[in-house]
Formats: structure tokens, sequence, C-alpha cells
């Protein structure tokens, strides 16, 4: 019998000449040439632009890039991979236990865990998830990704007691289920893990809180550990957040998809939006205490957490408590556009603190604090340059001024400015739903996918335009806003549970336009298959003054 032979060519090894159907693993094995020159453990790869594990079966011809822990792709399954074993070690020596990653939270990822009716994990509990996660490291277990029929993955996540898991096959109707599975323990296969535990060469469980940070080596230098900064803000929000979840009883894809199906999402819409309004408008109470002392709101957060209609719905909350709110736009402080920074790639760069004019912020906005009119400038950004068309501002004894953009919190954008003045909010899209327990929705993905629907809606970007600028979007972020988030009085989240649902519809054609030979082909993949796992709710349901309106359209406010 003559078997089928392709051709596979790895980024730094020879072309070699394979039996189709054999995995990556078998190729790598058999020909040790196409690993020349790599020095790290492989922890999956992308073939054809598509990302996989290394047991991924090859069938035509391919082109191969292995992935690193240096590789962003790399580190998603490092955490990922972590996350399964410690949901294996919880489950077999914590039967019963309450185990979830629940979000990022400085560079690590938090944890909860609960046995019976306890708070929180004792010291004991910890260290016992730790070294039979270790042990797992240095036994080598292997995990294997295989197909089962969709009647055993039922029987099997039923005698596990995985609701959450049973949740999400019940509106999956194939006859075969990816699952992976470590010896007796077995998860779904969200997206591609390691083939094996020592793949994982180290890790960290550091106690915090009720729970403890999971927390991976550093992407720059493997052998070390980024810092753990405790960000107790960000934490006490997603918190709140959690246990409001909690209360409605919608913690998962699989719970809202039960209410979508039970015909019982209209009163979760009403009530999600209702709880957002209520924090907004305890946020404009707060403000107005200090009537007289606060005259500037700061407002700051990533790409597409929702800044502009937060500040405009926080606006009307502030009229409803006696204060009348004014807009500065910090885009009319750019600089001329032949003195903009440039970036290491010699392209101008707009999200640089100093493609701003900080001179003239510093000068105008010392003088309307100091209670003096300005005129306020306009540019035009046809021309690149800074214009004056007759628009004037004072502060005025029941006026303050919202002050939005992405470097809202940066100190040195108001340094002038006495702090008493100063009322500072970080805003971003921080989800409380989870896949299932194991296996968290990134706020990262999230706003990701609401800039693609904006982008393609009001820019007539595509979707792939939108995905080859996101690093450039991702390193100004990492530089301009993280680092400042910490100086927030207090944090917004402007996520809603339901948003996913009624974006889905407006960003799947979009993605599917993304085709193989194109780069970005893994990342929109990757983002189909996410966002399939959730049922579709009609934009009509959306309520015009919701943030989702900023992504999708037909907003009550002019943006």
């Amino acid at each position: 019998m003559t078997h089928r032979m392709v051709k596979v060519k790895f980024e730094h090894g020879p072309e070699q000449d394979v039996q189709a159907g054999i995995s990556l693993s078998q190729i790598m094995a058999q020909y040790p040439a196409t690993l020349e020159g790599i020095e790290f453990p492989v922890l999956g790869a992308l073939v054809n632009n598509e990302f996989v594990s290394v047991e991924y079966r090859i069938e035509t011809d391919s082109k191969v890039r292995v992935l690193g822990y240096r590789d962003s792709y790399g580190q998603r399954i490092y955490r990922h991979t972590i996350a399964f074993l410690l949901a294996k070690v919880a489950h077999e020596q914590y039967p019963g236990s309450d185990f979830a990653v629940e979000h990022s939270l400085s560079k690590g990822l938090y944890c909860s865990f609960r046995v019976g009716d306890a708070q929180g994990i004792t010291p004991e509990q910890l260290a016992k998830l730790d070294r039979e996660l270790r042990k797992l490291l240095d036994e080598k277990a292997p995990i294997d990704r295989i197909k089962v029929t969709y009647d055993e993955a039922i029987a099997h996540f039923e005698k596990a007691g995985a609701k959450d898991k049973l949740n999400l096959l019940r509106f999956k109707n194939s006859s075969k289920v990816t699952v992976y599975r470590c010896g007796d323990y077995m998860d779904l296969a969200h997206q591609p893990l390691a083939n094996n535990a020592a793949a994982l060469e180290n890790y960290q469980l550091i106690p915090y809180q009720e729970g403890f940070i999971m927390m991976g080596p550093d992407r720059a230098d493997p052998s070390t550990f980024p810092k753990f900064e405790p960000a107790h803000y960000i934490y006490d929000v997603f918190k709140g957040h959690k246990d409001w979840g909690r209360i409605v009883r919608v913690r998962t894809v699989g719970d809202l998809n039960e209410r979508i199906a039970k015909k019982k999402i209209h009163d979760f819409i009403d009530v999600n939006e209702a709880y957002q309004e209520k924090r907004i408008a305890l946020l404009a109470e707060q403000i107005a205490q200090r009537k007289g002392e606060v005259k500037w709101i700061l407002i700051a957060g990533p790409s597409s957490s929702g800044k502009t209609t937060f500040s405009k719905r926080l606006s009307l909350q502030l009229k409803a408590s006696g204060l009348n709110a004014k807009p500065i736009s910090l885009d009319n402080y750019f600089v001329e556009r032949g003195l903009t920074p440039l970036d290491e790639n010699g392209e101008v760069d707009y999200e640089h603190l100093e493609a701003l004019n900080l001179d003239l912020i510093d000068e105008q906005l010392t003088a309307l604090d100091e209670g003096q009119r300005v005129e306020l400038p306009y540019y035009n950004f046809h021309t690149g340059m800074r214009e004056y068309r007759g628009e004037f501002m004072h502060i005025g004894p029941d006026d303050v001024i919202v002050l939005e953009g992405i470097h809202g919190l940066n100190p040195r954008l108001t340094a002038s400015i006495p702090a008493k003045h100063k009322f500072k909010i970080y805003i971003s899209a921080l989800t409380q739903l989870n896949l299932d327990r194991n296996n968290r929705i990134s706020t990262t993905d999230n706003r990701l996918i609401r800039r693609i629907v904006r982008d393609n809606n009001f820019r007539s970007h595509s979707a792939l335009q939108t995905l080859q600028m996101w690093p450039k979007v991702r390193r100004g972020e990492k530089t301009w806003i993280f680092p400042f988030q910490k100086e927030a009085d207090v944090a917004f989240n402007s996520a809603l549970d339901y948003e996913l649902c009624v974006l889905r519809p407006y960003i799947e054609p979009l993605l599917a336009e993304i085709k193989p030979s194109m780069p970005e082909y893994a990342e929109a993949v990757r983002i189909q298959q996410f966002i399939s796992n959730f049922h579709v709710i009609p934009a009509d349901r959306v309520p015009p003054t919701s943030v989702i309106r900023e992504f999708i359209g037909q907003s009550f406010f002019q943006y």
C-alpha cells in the first residue's frame, strides 16, 4: 500500500517529506533537524497560520513555526496548561471543592478555591496543591488530546459533577467532542495545551486575598518571574462583579446560554444595565459630595473600554446631582503633525504622551483651575495643525471638567493641578464570566472584539486591519495606561455579561474574511472558536444608552 506523502517546512529547519496524518510531535522526534537552533521547550505551533498543539496531525503541505514561552501564543498554552493541571489536582485532592481561574491580576491569574462552606484557601491547602502540581511536572505527566463520543463526554462530566462543562455541551450536538485528558481527569479542549507537563518548567502560586495568584515565568527571561504587585482596587472591582454574578446565578457562558434558551434574557439585560447605571450614579454622588473641591474628573482606560459612553453617562448623573460637567478632549491638544514622536519602527506614535502639547495643556489647565477664562484649541486632523475657533471655557461654582483620554491618569498631564481638585477614574471591561470554571474569558479579548466591530462600523476598517494594528495598540497600553492605573481613586467595570452574545453576529462575518494565507488567520480562528460558545441576542434588545451602542451604533449619545 502506498502512503500519501506531504511536504513539511519548519521555520528554522529543512523541508521534510512525511506521511500524511503524522503528528507534529512525531515529526520532531523522527527528524531532529527540524528543531535545529531551537533552545526552548516546544509548547505548540502555527501550522499554515493555524494555532495548534504539537499533537496536530499534518494532512497537507505545511509551513510550521514552533512556539515557545516567549511567543504570545506560547504563553497562552503555558497558562492554560497550568490551569488544566491545577484543576486536575484540585479535583483529585479535594473532591467537591470549588476551584476557578477567575481573572488576570498583575501579570498573573487570580484563582479562587473553596472547600465546603469555608471561605478561601488555607496555607496547607495551597501547599498541597503546589506539591501535587510539581509532582506532575517531575513525572512528566502526558496530556492527551483525544476525541470522545458526545455520550461519553456527558457521562464523564456528569460523574465528575462538572455542571459548567455540561451546560456548554447542552447547546452543542456534534457526535464527537474534543477533550484533553491527563490520567483520569478530562476537560473540554477550548484551545491548545502542552502535550506533557514537563514542558512547564516553572510557575509560582502566591497567596492573595481569599485565593492565590498563578504566575508564569517572565516572558523576556523565562528563568525569572515578574514582580507581583497587588492591585486591590482592580481585585475589588472584579470581586464585586463576581459576587453579583453569583447572586443572579450567571457565572459561566453555559449559565448565560441557559437564560437565553429559556427566554429569560430580557429581564437579565435590564438588570445588567440597571446595575451598571446604579454604579455610575453612586460615582456621581461621591463626586458631588466633594462639590467646591473637585474641579477635574480624569478618566482613562485601555482601547475599547467604553470611556466615551461612560463619561457621557457620568455627566448626566452629575447633572442630576447638581453639577454641570464640561468635557475637554485631549485630542485637540496634539502637537503639530511634524513634531509627533516616532516609535521604534520609525512610525508616527500618536499614543506617546509627548504627542500632546504638554506645555499648552499645563498652561490652560492651570488657568482654568485658578478660575480664569481660556480659549480652547481645535486640532485639525486634515492639516495636522492646531486652530482656535472662538470656543471659551471657565470653571464656575457648579462646574466640573471631564477630561477623558488614554493619558488621563498620567501624573505629568495634570502635575500643576492640586491633588484635592482631581477625581481619577480608571475604566476597563473586566468581564466576570468564565467559559467554565477553569477557562476564563480574557478582558483583552472582550475589548478586541468590541474594537473590531467598532472599527468596521465607524472607521470602515476590516477585521484584518484592526488585528494588524492591535499589537501596536497593546504596546501603547502597556507603556502609557496600565502603569498608571494605580493612580486612580476608583476603578469602573464597563463589561456587560450579555454583550458578547450581541457582538457575535457582527464579528463572525468580519473574521471569516481573514484567510489561511494571512498571518492574522490564527487570531481570527481563535476568536471565532471562542465567540461560537455564545448564543445570539438580537441588537434591538440593547438600550440606546448602553455602552454596547458605542460599538454597534444607534446610541442615544453623539460621539
